[in-house]
């Protein structure tokens, strides 16, 4: 897998639009669930690419600075050398001082080599960080849609088991009319109220019952008067 494949695959995973996905599925849920086992799987998959890039980036990065330290060590070699050469030559030893020299143009040689070799690294390093960053960012994308997938997925699923909780209770309560005059709580309290009911006759009847015997004693004490009147006047004649 090249870096500019990794690169694009991460880019448009990152860039994926959920709510218009969503809008297409006709199973939202179960989308959700597939887009969250495919980004997981592609996360995986993108982080040991970009950890490959980036392992490569530091071994450019390391070449890079073994060229540069190569380079200053040649150098000072060179001074070194040259310097040993000009004591020499003061001394009055030409040839040895010439020898000297010859070997600071041998270091010169190498510190050139090593400094052409640091420059032309430079490029590909700056072009492959670059990248990295980018397939770093694209990755920290990912993970962010995968969070707001899982947290779209969590609230989707409460939300339809919201739904299914009130759907069951309006069925529910649709078989229960409490204004129904037939239903079972009406038809209980029309029972209390003819209980009720009788109960006022009973009292009613016990009420007229009881009138009726203080009227019959009633005439009976107009029944003795009369004939204790009457046995008075048979009495007095």
């Amino acid at each position: 897998m090249t870096k500019q494949t990794i690169l694009g695959r991460v880019t448009q995973l990152a860039k994926a639009n959920i709510n218009a996905l969503l809008d297409q599925a006709e199973d939202p849920q179960k989308m959700l669930d597939q887009l969250i086992r495919d980004y997981t799987a592609n996360i995986s998959e993108a982080e040991q690419a970009v950890a490959a890039t980036i392992g490569n980036l530091r071994l450019m990065e390391q070449d890079h600075r073994e060229d540069v330290d190569a380079a200053k060590e040649w150098g000072d070699k060179a001074l070194a050398a040259s310097r040993k050469a000009d004591e020499l030559r003061a001394a009055g030893s030409g040839a040895e001082a010439d020898k000297f020299d010859n070997l600071a143009k041998v270091a010169l040689g190498r510190q050139l080599q090593s400094e052409k070799e640091a420059k032309t690294a430079e490029p590909p390093i700056a072009s492959q960080t670059v990248v990295v960053d980018k397939l770093k960012s694209g990755l920290d994308q990912m993970k962010s849609k995968l969070t707001e997938l899982k947290s779209k997925r969590d609230e989707l699923v409460a939300r339809a088991k919201s739904a299914q909780a009130q759907n069951q209770m309006m069925d529910s309560v649709k078989n229960i009319n409490v204004l129904d005059p037939t239903s079972e709580l009406s038809r209980f309290e029309d029972k209390v109220r003819r209980e009720e009911a009788k109960a006022m006759g009973k009292q009613e009847l016990a009420a007229s019952s009881l009138d009726s015997q203080f009227e019959q004693l009633d005439s009976l004490g107009d029944s003795a008067e009369v004939e204790a009147r009457l046995a008075a006047l048979k009495t007095a004649s």
